[in-house]
Parts: C-alpha cells; structure tokens; sequence
C-alpha cells in the first residue's frame, strides 16, 4: 500500500541518519545573526555536514568564504529555517523532495547545484549478478511515492522494466508497459527493505537504509543508480531569489570542486557519489 504523505517518507532518501529536532554547531552570526558576510547553511550529519566541514577547514578561507553550519536531525526544520530567513541556504535533500516540499507547504525554495548521490540500489542475497534476476523473480520496492518512483526508473534504467511515456518521480506498478521477466512487485516501508531480504529475490534500498544494514552500495548492490544527470542528487538550496548571492556562488564552486569530489571518493568509498554530468 502506497503512502499517503510523500514528505516523512521521501525523507528517508535524502541523506545518511534520521532524527527529531535541530541543533546548531558553530556559534557566530550570518542570516538573521548580524554579519552578513557568513554564509549560513543548515545540513544533515551525514554526509552533507562532513562534506561542507571539510569545506569550512580546508577550502573556505582561500575562497574568501566565511561558511557556518548549522545541523539538523530531521528534514523538515532545514526547510522552514531557510524560508524563513534563519539560514542562507541548505544542503541534504534531493529535488523531488524540495518540489514536493514546496507544493505542499507553500515555499518557494529552490535547487542552485547538485553536490552529491546517496545512490539508491538493488540487493540480493540470492543471485550476485543482475542477469541472474529469473523470471517471475519477486522485487521488494519502497511504499511510498518518491521511493517507489526511483526504485522503478531505476530497475528501467536497467531495461527490466519499461515506464510509459511521462512516468516522473511518482511513478508506480501501474505505469509500467512492459515487464519481460514478468517481476513481481512487494511494496514494503522503506526501512523495512533490508529485513526482506530473506524472503524476496531482490530489494530496492535507500542509501541509509542499506548502510544501517552494512550494505555497501559500492560492494553489495548488483544494480546501483549512477550520479550522471541524477534528478535525486542532494542539492544546495535557497530562498528564491538568493541564487545570485555572491556567497551561495562562492559555495558552488568549492562544492563542485575537484578537491572536494576527491573528499567524497576518499571518506565514502562508494557509499555516496561525486555528481557527474553530460
């Protein structure tokens, strides 16, 4: 049974670790605090707050940046901080979730540049090669709109199944024309995906999930989605209108910066993904 509520649920695509309120880290001014030249950015832990960590300690300073980040355990509260001016910008969702955000709760935010993939991906405890999917194979797939889209577009990326024409992120079973191998859909809470793996062929799992369950989406996944021209890639985010704040500019630069697509292939090994282009 599909969710009724995206948000809650799309949650648990967007980032590593969930949680309930917000805290601060770092003490100091920026939006709403006094100086204006601090660039104040609310994130998740894991791994937006490590990314723009390495960020503050090794880039900022000789881009002539002042960069404070405050971190949040939940993936409400970093949006409506930001639309409300308590932040400059934020960093720990992907884009379904920020148009879905804003089409429920009035907000105007929006995506400056992607800056990395939690990618999504394909288990088994079965089979170790996606060509040995048999047919009649039964799929464990998230319940909820978002998810259960990605998961879909990503087993068609694969040619296992075929989305009809306009299918978008909140595909479903239902928008499925062609299945070849005549795969067997179960519906399952996200975070119970990883527990399914004893008694389904294969399972789609969010990122986090997958991680909690020591599986590597580098070592473990037989299909993993790839980072180029991902639409589920987190995204830096402001208040529309700031996507020209020279400050936000100087973030996107370092955020697409050799040196920090080598932090994210050296601290995660797989696990999250440099975004690429083309």
């Amino acid at each position: 049974m599909r969710s009724k509520s995206v948000i809650p649920a799309a949650a648990a695509a967007l980032a590593l670790g969930l949680g309930l309120t917000a805290c601060g880290s770092d003490s100091g001014s920026g939006a709403g605090g006094g100086d204006s030249d601090t660039l104040v950015v609310g994130a998740t832990a894991v791994p937006a707050g490590e990314v723009l960590s390495y960020i503050k300690k090794d880039l900022a300073e000789k881009a002539g940046l002042k960069l404070e980040i405050k971190e949040f355990t939940d993936y409400v509260l970093p949006n409506t901080a930001l639309q409300e001016g308590s932040l400059d910008a934020n960093l720990y969702q992907n884009e379904p979730f920020l148009d879905e955000f804003n089409s429920s709760k009035g907000t105007d935010l929006v995506p400056v540049v992607q800056a990395y993939l939690p990618p999504m991906g394909l288990y088994s405890k079965k089979i170790t090669d996606i060509a040995r999917l048999a047919d009649g194979a039964t799929v464990a797939v998230p319940n909820e709109t978002t998810n259960e889209g990605r998961a879909l577009k990503l087993l068609a990326a694969k040619g296992l199944i075929t989305l009809k024409d306009g299918a978008g992120t909140t595909a479903s079973p239902a928008d499925i024309t062609a299945n070849p191998k005549k795969l067997k859909f179960k519906e399952l809470e996200p975070a119970q995906l990883p527990r399914s793996l004893d008694d389904v062929d294969a399972a789609v799992i969010n990122n986090n999930y997958a991680q909690d369950a020591g599986l590597s989406p580098a070592k473990d996944a037989i299909l993993v989605e790839s980072p180029k021209n991902n639409p589920y890639a987190n995204v830096l985010a402001v208040k529309k209108g700031n996507e020209n704040d020279p400050r936000v500019a100087k973030l996107v630069k370092l955020l697409t910066s050799p040196e920090v697509k080598k932090f994210i292939q050296d601290t995660y090994k797989g696990s999250v993904l440099p975004v690429t282009s083309g």
